[in-house]
This record gives structure tokens, C-alpha cells and sequence, in this order.
């Protein structure tokens, strides 16, 4: 007899609605007994944590993808997402923790091969001012920082934070004296910059003179040596990239832009001299070198071939003394244009 009354497991859908439940509640009310809080909050970081589980599995299984599938279609029929970002200021740490992950791993999770998440951001685009906007709250950043790059995976939402005013803010953030915020906005401004290749061309096109401004006076330019060496490797990225063929010609066209490399070749990290290298060779190779580009090269060519000269990696690396070869050639091979 003591097995019949035994209660039935929640489904997924069932838990995400009552988490949603839960989640209005810890929302609209703020004068309450505290018991009853506790009680309501128990339940919520209990329900957050088997959410975790049938999404990630444990160590005894692996998730399930049916049981994922209705828990992904369930959130993102109402605005529990909405929810989970308002309230996350309201949970404790261990709880914060566990909706990140949810709410990074409900990203790529698919409903009959769709990516449900996708469509609800685009017709919800205002979530990602509130997750961008997280940067500045100490306790929450990291927590926003990860949803949004997470939320970023999808096409339609770099293209909205790509153009939004808030993009800007991202050279500040880069910045910011807490190491832990200024390194994972770093890492959101990367992703932004790198993942999605036609719309990085389109908004770099479109934004290139504010957007190299910054990046030269704040990054490129900065005190911090960090933030200097995350810099050029990116800005080499960029560069480099096909799809930024346009913008690349753009760049190393511009004499202001030569003269930021050229210092970052002499500085005295090894890494950074490196990485403005591969930025540095794409001005010499120009075919179309504009006459002030090649006066610069040629009013300083004795000290750049001697400094390209002196300039030895610590591994051996034929690729790039095969480049460092060809720009010096380049260089030593200029005349002034008349």
C-alpha cells in the first residue's frame, strides 16, 4: 500500500511553470513575511536546479533531448526569460549561477530542428539592453555578460547589439577596474566582433569612422597593457578576416592607423610586438599604398628594417620569418612618390 500514493514526477513543462509562478511571485511581492519568502525562494532554487539537471544531465545520465525540447517549447511560450533576467538580482549566488546556465543552454537548444530562442529574442529585442546595461552592476555582470554572449549565437541579436547606442559602451566596459567585468566584456565585444561574419562587414562598413576612433584612442592607445595586447590580436582578427576586405584596404590606408602600429611594434612585450605584426605586414604588402603611407615608410626605412631585423621569435616559425622577409623587402624596395 505505501507505493500507491507515491506523488507522479513533474513533467519539464510543469516545472517551468511553476517556476514561472514562483518567479511572479518573488517579483510582484515585496512586502511579505519573511518565512513565507524563504519557503517561496526554496522552492525557486530547487526548481532552477532540476531545470539544470534535465538540461545538462548528471552524473549518472545524460539529458534527454525530448524532455529538453518541451522544456525549451514551455519557456519560451510566456515571458519566463523575461523573468528569470528581472528577478536574477533577487536570487542568491548559487542560484544565479544555475539560471545562467539554463538560460545559456536554452540558446541551442532545438524544437523540431527550430531554434525557438531565436525567434522570441527577435520579437523581445529589449532584453538586450537590460543584459548589455548589466555591465555596470558589479554583482550582476557576470551573470548578464554570460546570457548575452550566449543570446549573441543568434544572427538577429549580434545585428540589434552590433547597432544599438549601447555598442559604444562596450570601450568603457573593456576598461573597467574590476578585472573579472573588463575581461568577460572583452570576451562579449570579441564574439560580437568575430562570429558572425556578413554582419561584422555590414556594421564595420557602415560604423567604420567612430568605431576605429574609438578602438585606436581607448584599445589600441590604452595605459593598460592588457587591454593593449587583447587589442591588436583582435584588431588582427578583424583584419585578416575575407569578409572584412573592404574595411581592411580602409585601414591600412590611413597614416594615423600606421603610426599606432608602428609604436606597438616597439614595444617591449614580446606578444604584443607579434600580434602588431601580423597588423604592421598588411600596410607594407598594400599594393596601393597612398603617398603618405609610403613617406612614412620611406622617411623611416633604415629604422624599420633595422628593428624587423632585430625582431626574433622564440620558437621557430618559417610562416612568419617568411613574412617578415617579404615586408622587409617591400620596405627596403620603396621610393618616395613624387
Amino acid at each position: 500500500m505505501k507505493g500507491l500514493f507515491k506523488s507522479k514526477p513533474r513533467t519539464p513543462s510543469e516545472i517551468v511553470r511553476q517556476t514561472r509562478d514562483l518567479l511572479l511571485f518573488v517579483d510582484r511581492n515585496t512586502e511579505i513575511r519573511e518565512s513565507k519568502r524563504e519557503e517561496k525562494m526554496s522552492e525557486l532554487y530547487k526548481n532552477m536546479r532540476e531545470l539544470k539537471q534535465i538540461l545538462y544531465g548528471n552524473s549518472e545520465s545524460e539529458p534527454v533531448s525530448e524532455a529538453c525540447a518541451q522544456l525549451t517549447q514551455e519557456f519560451f511560450k510566456e515571458n519566463t526569460l523575461r523573468l528569470v533576467i528581472k528577478c536574477l538580482p533577487k536570487l542568491n549566488l548559487e542560484a544565479r549561477k544555475d539560471v545562467t546556465q539554463v538560460v545559456a543552454n536554452l540558446q541551442r537548444q532545438p524544437v523540431q530542428s527550430k531554434l525557438v530562442a531565436s525567434d522570441y529574442l527577435e520579437k523581445n529585442m529589449d532584453l538586450m539592453d537590460t543584459l548589455m546595461i548589466g555591465y555596470e552592476n558589479t554583482d550582476m555582470a557576470l551573470h548578464y555578460g554570460a546570457m548575452l554572449r550566449e543570446c549573441i549565437r543568434h544572427q538577429i541579436v549580434a545585428k540589434y547589439v552590433l547597432n544599438s547606442p549601447r555598442m559604444k559602451k562596450f570601450f568603457d566596459y573593456i576598461q573597467l577596474p574590476n578585472f573579472d567585468i573588463a575581461a568577460d566584456a572583452a570576451a562579449t565585444f570579441k564574439e560580437l566582433l568575430t562570429r558572425h561574419k556578413s554582419t561584422v562587414a555590414e556594421f564595420l562598413s557602415k560604423n567604420y569612422e567612430w568605431f576605429f576612433a574609438e578602438y585606436n584612442s581607448k584599445l589600441l592607445e590604452s595605459s593598460n597593457y592588457i587591454t593593449r595586447r587583447q587589442a591588436v590580436k583582435l584588431l588582427g582578427d578583424m583584419l585578416l578576416d575575407r569578409s572584412n576586405s573592404a574595411v581592411m584596404t580602409r585601414y591600412v590606408s590611413s597614416r594615423d592607423n600606421l603610426r599606432i602600429l608602428m609604436n606597438l611594434l616597439r614595444e617591449s612585450s614580446k606578444s604584443i610586438q607579434i600580434e602588431a605584426f601580423h597588423v604592421f605586414k598588411l600596410f607594407a604588402a598594400n599594393q596601393n599604398k597612398p603617398a603618405d603611407i609610403v613617406g612614412i615608410f620611406v622617411a623611416n626605412k633604415s629604422k624599420i628594417l633595422r628593428l624587423l631585423d632585430d625582431f626574433k621569435i622564440d620558437k621557430e616559425d618559417e610562416q612568419f620569418e617568411a613574412d617578415k622577409a617579404q615586408v622587409m623587402r617591400e620596405i627596403a624596395s620603396l621610393e618616395p612618390k613624387t
